[in-house]
């Protein structure tokens, strides 16, 4: 019964006060901010796309794939004597850290003065998906589409193509 007593009396203590005597009404913790800066992602290109030599004849497609090897439908031939090369590119950035790639998208124009052939269906493989020692190397193939009996020359892309990457 007293604690009865004990515990009306400290409840009426607390009414009277307002509250103030039993409750706690505010309370403070602190913390510390920081802040980490990255390496900056960079791309630089090491090898430009070549298709090298191909005989057009009856026109068709030439796919170039990331490990510089090439296939050809329909009539084209292809033909020795020049360096075939996927487009390559070392990505640097923050150790670790994983990125993405972004590759051009459509249709291009490779170029001998009014002839013109169309480069397109990019793909690509890269050494691993993230910046295993701060660097990672980026292989980009393409298809082109060779026109019947093309002319002869060298054909260039009229725009630079370009590859982007990101930190994921």
């Amino acid at each position: 019964m007293k604690k009865n007593y004990l515990h009306i009396l400290i409840l009426f203590l607390c009414i009277l006060a307002g509250g103030k005597v039993c409750a706690q009404a505010s309370a403070t913790a602190n913390f510390k901010a920081s802040a980490t800066i990255i390496e900056p992602i960079g791309i630089t290109t090491t090898s430009d796309m070549n298709f090298a030599n191909i005989d057009a004849r009856n026109g068709g497609t030439v796919i170039l794939k990331p490990d510089n090897t090439r296939t050809a439908t329909g009539g084209l031939e292809l033909k020795e004597g020049a360096n075939v090369s996927a487009a390559t590119f070392i990505v640097t950035g923050q150790q670790g850290y994983s990125f993405d790639i972004s590759l051009p998208q459509g249709s291009y124009e490779l170029r001998n003065g009014a002839e013109a052939m169309a480069l397109q269906d990019f793909t690509f493989v890269q050494e691993q998906n993230s910046l295993g020692e701060g660097k990672s190397t980026l292989r980009v193939g393409a298809s082109l589409y060779v026109n019947p009996n093309q002319q002869p020359g060298v054909y260039n892309s009229v725009a630079d193509l370009q590859v982007t990457v990101n930190y994921n």
